[in-house]
């Protein structure tokens, strides 16, 4: 099988804010892929003539590792920026082009006119039109400072390779790309980012990478039939990075905060969370592992805290409310899921759930369902556990996944699929059992739902 990523690229996390962080982890693809080391993708490992020291050419390395180019744009194995990526949509399939400077096959002849007009209105030098797989809706916010350090990064940091494109398999219409421009007269935002004169400059910043090269819009805002995303700031609106679903993966939202949390600890946490991919709460997965890997674990502190600052500021805040408990209130919460660990223990089993749980989970994630973070993320109180949506959760019981490799934490300790060995009454029974106990208070998980998840891993996967 051809390993394939998806267009949703998700960026998530377990309980509250760090809920809304750990546990889904960005963009949502289908697979965390091993792409080249990070130094393949260093500034002057290509063509560069000039001085030693280049800082435009560091600058535009730099903010090729903030909009994560390389994720998408080099395939399992291949040699960097060369594309040939399978990208699985809900409309077909597209295949991550060649952006090396090799003049014939890549991007070589591209002037720097070329390259913006192709990032900020997903236009290619000959004119055809882009897919917005391509997030040229949110790159249309970078400055033009920005804009010249990654053509200049681009056209003399990175090597040349001389790799056709792939043609790509979408089915009709959507493989009519003249129909793009109609969507792009519908949906594609238009101008640079401009301050907010009542904010920070340090906000201003996180706002700057949040909403542009950062695009966590594509993932964690709402989209549209026709793969719009419904906004792209969050001015007059609640439905920026309130969340979505895409491919299998639900992106929760980032406008959840953890009720009674001081600003600072959340910030201080997400901050870490962003850097080594841990949290006190669990670890990033699934496609939030790539993010990290090969994207934020190299942003700067600075870079790191306004990113921190945007998302916990108050035109993003909205008040993170827990499932709410029975009215047996906390202290029958805390006996019920007491009565839980002790029958998992002795081994009695009440439900097909409880004996699945306790057969192929409590090893890791213990019979109180407190696992042994970071190691083992704990269920009890985790965010995605509770969240209504279980998307993420079925997907990554069906595909596992593993921790990403940062300097601070190095060690990728991962979980197994098991879509092999459990079907999908048997997974839906096991979830639903999770997402009930310890104090969890969360819908029920259908086997049709689990059925729908597996159809799209199976789809990503061919």
């Amino acid at each position: 099988m051809t390993p394939t990523r998806t267009i949703a690229r998700s960026r998530v996390q377990p309980a509250a804010l760090l809920g809304a962080f750990t546990s889904f982890a960005a963009c949502a693809a289908l697979a965390v892929f091993a792409l080249a080391a990070p130094s393949a993708f260093a500034a002057g490992n290509g063509n560069n003539t000039g001085t030693a020291v280049d800082e435009q050419l560091a600058h535009g390395a730099y903010l090729a590792r903030v909009g994560d180019c390389a994720a998408c744009h080099t395939a399992p194995h291949g040699k960097p920026f060369a594309g040939g990526l399978p990208l699985d949509t809900p409309f077909g399939t597209l295949y991550s082009t060649n952006i090396t400077p090799d003049p014939t096959s890549g991007i070589g002849s591209y002037t720097y006119a070329d390259f913006a007009g192709a990032l900020r209105e997903g236009v290619a030098k000959d004119g055809h039109r882009l897919y917005p797989a391509m997030p040229f809706p949110s790159y249309a916010k970078v400055s033009d400072a920005d804009m010249r350090a990654l053509y200049h990064y681009f056209m003399h940091g990175v090597p040349a390779v001389a790799q056709d494109n792939r043609a790509d398999g979408l089915r009709f219409p959507y493989n009519v790309r003249a129909l793009m421009t109609v969507w792009d007269t519908m949906y594609l935002p238009k101008g640079t980012y401009q301050s907010d004169p009542h904010q920070s400059v340090e906000w201003n910043r996180g706002a700057y990478l949040v909403e542009g090269l950062g695009h966590c819009s594509a993932c964690h805002t709402p989209h549209g039939m026709f793969g719009q995303e419904q906004a792209f700031d969050a001015n007059d609106n609640t439905t920026f990075l309130s969340g979505g679903t895409l491919a299998g993966w639900y992106a929760p939202s980032l406008r959840q905060h953890p009720d009674g949390a001081s600003a600072a600890a959340v910030k201080a946490g997400l901050v870490g969370y962003l850097r080594s991919g841990r949290s006190a709460d669990g670890a990033a997965f699934g496609p939030m592992t790539e993010v990290v890997d090969h994207s934020l674990q190299y942003l700067s502190d600075a870079d790191l805290n306004a990113i921190a600052t945007y998302l916990t500021s108050p035109p993003l805040r909205t008040q993170f409310n827990a499932k709410a408990a029975p009215a047996t209130g906390a202290a029958g919460a805390a006996d019920t899921a007491d009565a839980t660990a002790v029958a998992l223990r002795a081994g009695h089993v009440s439900s097909t759930g409880a004996l699945l749980y306790l057969n192929n989970c409590s090893a890791c994630h213990r019979s109180d369902g407190t696992g042994a973070v970071p190691a083992f993320p704990k269920l009890s109180g985790n965010g995605l556990v509770g969240d209504d949506d279980p998307s993420s959760l079925i997907h990554i019981v069906l595909s596992g996944s593993h921790m990403p490799s940062t300097a601070s934490a190095p060690t990728p300790l991962a979980m197994p699929n098991f879509d092999w060995r459990l079907n999908d009454q048997q997974i839906a029974d096991l979830l639903t059992f999770v997402r009930k106990s310890w104090g969890n208070h969360a819908p029920a998980v259908s086997a049709e739902q689990v059925q729908k998840v597996r159809a799209t891993t199976v789809s990503a996967a061919r």
